[in-house]
């Protein structure tokens, strides 16, 4: 199917600009106009991102059995693996820590491959970028939506273990919702960013993949915030960004409310990114056809 963006099938005319137009603006300002009008066309195609996304999933388990519940199998495995072992070296219930536990890894995955994937947003769609002129930001809400129907059959683990634990939110719960809008903001922006740095540098996947491992021993996933107490390091916390996300979302979901200094520093870290990943996207757009 040859799907092309209306306003690219228009003659360009004195004073007019199209929205996909590959060439390198001049100034700032036709550089920014271009950038905002890809991110509206890639939003006015975002049923075609669901259904590229659905298929890149359906395309990853064909042939499987289980399809994607392999990954909530394997991270239900996991979980309760881990959970026996870190409970008793911690010193912990089962009750307390496995729904914790639970909620770290299923969203500590999700970042982690989320931002792996961001890595390649551009260079994994080539082919389609060479053939198509579609918004560069479709190839990035692809990769977000496709990581949220993953996170979505991985839910299912958390369900099971509050299930079986007996515990709930509550209403604290609900304050979840502003935490997940902040993330979905996230994600499209480091889809964004990640994808044009890659794009032009093909060594920076293997190091983000480095610094990921290294994230994910130091910021609260498999052991619990309120251990650095005993060593007066609780105040270098809201300088992790993961952990800072990590929490505004996880917290309300455990019953515990965020405090005002982790939402301001979740809320600040995601406008350093947005103001970052837009900047990379204004100056690099028209360039990412030629770094491929």
């Amino acid at each position: 199917m040859n799907i092309i963006d209306p306003t690219a099938t228009q003659p360009a005319t004195s004073g007019q600009t199209t929205v996909l137009d590959l060439t390198p603006a001049a100034s700032p300002a036709a550089r920014l106009r271009l950038a905002i009008g890809d991110l509206r066309a890639a939003w006015a195609y975002r049923r075609l991102a669901v259904t590229l996304a659905w298929i890149d999933i359906r395309l990853r388990y064909r042939g499987s059995l289980l399809g994607p519940f392999w990954l909530t199998l394997s991270t239900a495995l996991m979980v309760g693996s881990m959970g026996a072992i870190y409970a008793t070296l911690f010193h912990m219930t089962l009750r307390t820590y496995l729904p914790f536990l639970a909620l770290s890894l299923v969203l500590w995955n999700f970042i982690s491959v989320l931002i792996g994937e961001a890595c390649m947003t551009f260079t994994a769609a080539e082919a389609t970028i060479r053939a198509q002129r579609l918004p560069y930001a479709l190839h990035a809400l692809r990769v977000v939506l496709r990581n949220l129907f993953v996170l979505a059959h991985n839910v299912v683990v958390i369900a099971a273990v509050y299930l079986i634990f007996r515990t709930w939110p509550g209403a604290t719960g609900l304050l979840v919702l502003p935490g997940l809008l902040l993330w979905a903001i996230d994600a499209l922006a480091i889809a964004l960013l990640l994808g044009g740095l890659c794009a032009r540098f093909r060594d920076i996947p293997p190091i983000v993949g480095s610094l990921m491992q290294m994230a994910f021993f130091v910021t609260p996933v498999i052991w619990q915030p309120r251990l650095l107490g005993k060593a007066n390091l609780l105040w270098l916390l809201p300088f992790n960004p993961f952990y800072s996300l990590l929490e505004v979302v996880r917290g309300p979901l455990l019953g515990t409310a965020p405090s005002e200094a982790l939402w301001l520093s979740a809320v600040l870290f995601t406008l350093l990114l947005v103001v970052l990943a837009f900047w990379l996207f204004t100056r690099a757009r028209a360039r990412i056809a030629f770094w491929l």
